[in-house]
């Protein structure tokens, strides 16, 4: 081992230019006494600092090489694109860094966007009726007891990883816990499934938009080709058992069905020409040449990085705020809204008693909030070190719980509104999910007047709530993969443009006459207990292997201030135990694969089942993958397998696995 040069460095120099030296190693000075150990002929040195490896790869960098004997050494911003060698454990960073990996332009760019992503279509159709259905007002108590203890943390704790570690979902876990690094694909796998079924929302969304444009709107009457017998005008309760939202009983044997309805299950979607699964019909070119032009428009957004959806993001994150402004103040003033807001209202605390109100609590705030799905670690990985992120989580996370709230003043006045209309309590009316967008919306517009500009705006806000969302889980797996294959970044235009056209023919299946069948077994499985599975492990990944004493040293150096005692026991004890909580309870409720009235085949489930476990097999795999990698006893296998990167070199030197001590576990 070659001896070792202590020599004081300046934390104000600039780069010197070292010939020959493409890339360099790279160590956090800020004006420390560095140990340099020089190797000649222009090998990369190992450096050391005596502060420890939280410094070791954020703010000012030495550049180390040695031609004849001697050495020479600079400091630079270490800004670059940084790497670690699991074999040397050595940092290193290439001086272009900079320039191969973009930054927001502007704060607000990052700010709309991770706004964006977590404000989605569940806000509007999801949270109002879970709102109503679990007590009102009352429900907000364990909606925000789940938000601050469980939500929030993770949510903060996702743009920490990103922003330190300046990479995606896979290669953040060299930096974290190597052995978990399965966590990183398995959940670019699940963005990647998500994105098979969650762009098909906005294709109906297009259909819907492009429609509107007519003087008579095609779902308000029952004169039209797609239409049966069975259509219904007007839904009253003229008729013997009221109705269900868009479904209803005529003289106890003729159903009713509204035009909205007809149109959305016989135009739409066209299931009725499918039998099942295994009967996926013809392809509907009208829906296809639809999603044709959302996957055109995800490209033009996506094929710069974030330096392009940087500046759509302040289009289609504020556009949804205008409209539903502007449908709330036009749904109060419409007979019948008070009354739907009281229902959405008005506390039931009797409700709070019940375990199913807080087990939809704790998973409606996990979905919402969007932690977990590798994008918030994308989006926070091209931010500045030293940008304020807690500040950043605060103010998105809030604000999307608020525009849940806020969506379903303007969605349950205009359920008022039906209510009266239809003259049926509004429990009938009441729904959530597609029916709700696609059906009672829709159908309470076209009552008004001018009812083509409403239905325009309406299918504009379910767009763009929809399309910035999708921006945010593409921007995941091409920031994860593109991060883990640097290859991959060199031709950005090419391979965005790649994963979109495999999505787009993957998702092809989805707008055939029979696709709403395999629509809902990816809803239903794709990121359903598979997610929790991954989240549940990446929190414990990040809060006992790597240790809150590391990840508070890393929120100090990046921040200037240390994470307070409340945010690391949620981290270490309250947001695993909440994941737990909601992964337990997702497998207890299981019901069998159904659609309506269609009972899903044993081959059917299966599949379901295979496409839920072939994200969540990643985690096993790589983990035994990366111990039968290693070599050494299982003792030393396993030490390097949890331990992360910058800190092999201190197991070889010194034998020293901190994971192995007590006092890492107890740490909080």
């Amino acid at each position: 081992m070659p001896g070792s040069i202590k020599k004081e460095m300046e934390p104000q120099e600039h780069l010197k230019t070292c010939s020959g030296l493409g890339k360099a190693l790279v160590q956090s000075v800020g004006g420390l006494s560095l140990q340099l150990i020089v190797v000649k002929n222009m090998e990369l040195q190992t450096i050391r600092s005596e502060e420890g490896p939280a410094r070791f790869r954020q703010k000012s960098s030495v550049v180390v090489a040695s031609s004849t004997g001697g050495y020479t050494v600079s400091t630079a911003p270490a800004d670059g694109e940084e790497r670690l060698d699991a074999e040397t454990g050595m940092v290193s960073v290439d001086p272009a860094g900079d320039k191969t990996r973009g930054t927001w332009d502007k704060k607000t760019d990052f700010l709309l966007s991770v706004i964006g992503f977590a404000v989605d279509l569940a806000n509007v159709w999801r949270f109002p009726y879970l709102c109503y259905k679990n007590g009102g007002g009352a429900f907000l108590i364990p909606y925000l007891t789940f938000f601050l203890i469980g939500g929030l943390p993770l949510f903060y704790m996702e743009l920490i990883l990103g922003q330190f570690n300046r990479t995606g979902a896979i290669s953040v876990w060299e930096h974290v816990c190597p052995i978990l690094k399965g966590v990183g694909y398995a959940v670019i796998l699940i963005a990647f499934f998500v994105d098979l079924y969650y762009n098909v929302i906005i294709t109906w969304s297009f259909f819907y938009l492009f429609a509107s444009f007519t003087s008579k709107l095609p779902w308000t009457s029952c004169d039209n080709e797609w239409n049966t017998p069975d259509c219904i005008d007007q839904l009253t309760d003229d008729f013997v058992n009221g109705t269900d939202g868009f479904n209803s009983t005529v003289n106890d044997t003729r159903r009713g069905i509204s035009p909205a309805a007809q149109y959305y299950e016989r135009e739409v979607l066209q299931l009725y020409k499918s039998e099942g699964i295994g009967d996926f019909g013809d392809l509907q070119w009208k829906l296809a040449l639809c999603m044709l032009g959302v996957f055109i428009l995800l490209y033009l957004s996506l094929w710069k990085g974030v330096r392009s959806s940087g500046k759509v993001v302040w289009v289609t994150a504020t556009m949804p705020y205008i409209v539903l402004t502007i449908l709330l103040i036009r749904g109060a003033t419409l007979p019948g809204a008070l009354e739907g807001i009281k229902y959405y209202l008005t506390p039931n605390f009797d409700r709070l008693m019940d375990s199913q109100v807080w087990i939809d609590a704790a998973q409606q705030i996990f979905y919402s909030l969007g932690a977990g799905f590798g994008v918030l670690i994308a989006l926070s990985s091209y931010n500045k070190f030293h940008n304020n992120c807690y500040r950043d989580a605060l103010v998105t996370s809030s604000v999307n719980c608020m525009t849940s709230f806020f969506s379903g003043f303007a969605i349950f006045s205009v359920l008022g509104y039906m209510s009266q209309k239809r003259g049926v309590p509004i429990d009938k009316v009441a729904t959530e999910g597609p029916g709700l967008v696609f059906v009672v919306y829709p159908e309470a517009i076209a009552t008004l007047p001018g009812s083509t500009a409403w239905a325009i705006i309406f299918f504009l806000m379910l767009i763009t709530l929809g399309l910035d969302s999708s921006m945010g889980g593409t921007e995941a797996i091409l920031t994860g993969l593109s991060d883990e294959f640097p290859i991959l970044t060199r031709k950005r235009e090419l391979f965005t443009g790649v994963i979109l056209f495999v999505e787009f023919s993957l998702a092809l299946i989805n707008v055939s006459q029979g696709g709403m069948y395999m629509f809902h077994m990816l809803d239903q499985y794709a990121a359903g207990t598979s997610i929790l599975f991954a989240v549940l492990f990446e929190a414990i990944g990040v809060s006992w292997l790597y240790g809150m004493t590391q990840f508070k040293q890393d929120v100090e150096e990046m921040l200037h201030f240390t994470p307070g005692l409340w945010w690391r026991f949620c981290w270490k004890f309250v947001s695993p135990l909440f994941l737990l909580f909601i992964t337990i309870f997702s497998i207890v409720q299981y019901r069998p694969l159904a659609y309506e009235e269609y009972v899903y085949p044993p081959w059917g489930v299966g599949l379901a089942w295979c496409l839920s476990l072939s994200s969540m097999i990643f985690i096993p795999g790589y983990a035994v993958f990366k111990l039968l990698k290693l070599q050494g006893p299982f003792r030393e296998r396993l030490a390097y397998a949890i331990t992360p990167e910058f800190e092999h070199e201190e197991i070889r030197d010194k034998g020293e696995v901190k994971r192995f001590q007590l006092r890492h576990w107890l740490a909080i």
